[in-house]
C-alpha cells in the first residue's frame, strides 16, 4: 500500500511537471499564429489561427518584454509591457492553457507584508504557480508575468479558461508590428527604454510574408 501511495504521489508530481512544461523548452514564433515548440529535442509546429490566445515575449535579452492579446480573427488588439522571472526564478517557456482565474489573490509563497493582495487579476497557466497578474512591470518576478493594473484588468476580463498562453524567449514584435500600428501603436508613445532600443534595429515582417 505504501509503495502504491508513493508511486501515485510520484505520478501526480510528474503529471504536474508535464503540464507546466519543461523550463528548458523553447518556443520560436514563425508567424503571428504559428510557433515551433522544441521540447526534449523534439520539435512540433503549433498553429493557433482561429483561436484567442496570449503571447508573452519575456522580459529577457533577445525578447520583447511585452504581452500581446490576439483574437480568433487574428487581430492583435492589445499589448502591454511586462516583467517576468528573475535569474533563478525564470518563467518557463511553452504553450499552456489557462486553467484558473482569480480576481483577488494573495501569493501564499510570497505574501505581502502589508496585507495587500499582490496577485490580483490572476490567470494561472502552470501548476507550479505561474500566472499573468497585476504587478510591478519594472520589477522582476519569482516567475510570474507582471502586468500593470489597466492591462491586467483588461486581460483578465477577456481571457477564459482554456485560452492558450504562449511564452517565448524570442522576439514576437516583428510579426505584429503592422497590426499594432493600425491600432494606434507608435514608437513615440513607447516609454520603456529597452523597447525603444529594439525598435531601432527591428525589421518588421509584413503580413503577407508571415504565412
Amino acid at each position: 500500500m505504501k509503495k502504491f501511495l508513493m508511486m501515485s504521489i510520484g505520478w501526480m508530481l510528474l503529471t504536474q511537471y508535464a503540464l507546466a512544461g519543461d523550463p528548458t523548452s523553447k518556443v520560436f514564433p514563425l508567424s503571428k499564429s504559428r510557433f515551433a515548440v522544441v521540447d526534449h529535442g523534439k520539435e512540433k509546429i503549433v498553429d493557433l489561427a482561429g483561436q484567442d490566445y496570449i503571447v508573452v515575449s519575456l522580459r529577457e535579452k533577445g525578447a520583447d518584454g511585452i504581452a500581446y492579446a490576439v483574437d480568433r480573427d487574428g487581430v492583435v488588439w492589445w499589448a502591454a509591457s511586462i516583467s517576468s522571472g528573475a535569474k533563478g526564478h525564470e518563467t518557463p517557456s511553452g504553450i499552456f492553457p489557462i486553467f484558473r482565474k482569480e480576481r483577488f489573490y494573495m501569493s501564499k509563497a510570497h505574501p505581502e507584508a502589508s496585507g495587500i493582495n499582490n496577485m490580483d487579476f490572476s490567470l494561472w497557466f502552470t501548476h507550479q504557480g505561474h500566472a499573468i497578474h497585476m504587478g510591478n512591470d519594472d520589477g522582476m518576478s519569482h516567475g510570474c508575468i507582471h502586468v500593470g493594473e489597466k492591462g491586467a484588468a483588461t486581460m483578465f476580463k477577456w481571457a477564459k479558461k482554456g485560452t492558450k498562453v504562449v511564452v517565448t524567449r524570442e522576439h514576437y514584435l516583428p510579426f505584429v508590428y503592422y497590426d499594432l500600428r493600425k491600432s494606434g501603436y507608435h514608437e513615440s508613445k513607447v516609454k520603456k527604454g529597452y523597447i525603444k532600443q529594439y525598435l531601432k534595429t527591428m525589421k518588421p515582417i509584413k503580413p503577407h510574408m508571415a504565412n
